[in-house]
């Protein structure tokens, strides 16, 4: 059980370092997509070494008037 637990520390940690190198965290600005996109490069982890570049393109909701 504790070496599973390491692999996904590992895991989510270099997927943490993949989003930063892509500078996912610069901006201010919070979205759906720009959430989105960095949840799933965070989880994808290693992947995003091999080429695997995953975006998010989401579309919130307009208030009614």
């Amino acid at each position: 059980m504790r070496v599973g637990t390491a692999i996904v520390l590992i895991w989510l940690v270099i997927g943490a370092i993949a989003a930063g190198q892509r500078h996912y965290y610069d901006d201010r600005k919070a979205s759906c997509a720009k959430v989105g996109t960095i949840a799933v490069t965070i989880l994808a982890g290693p992947l995003n070494y091999v080429g695997v570049n995953p975006k998010v393109h989401c579309k919130t909701p307009q208030p009614s008037k």
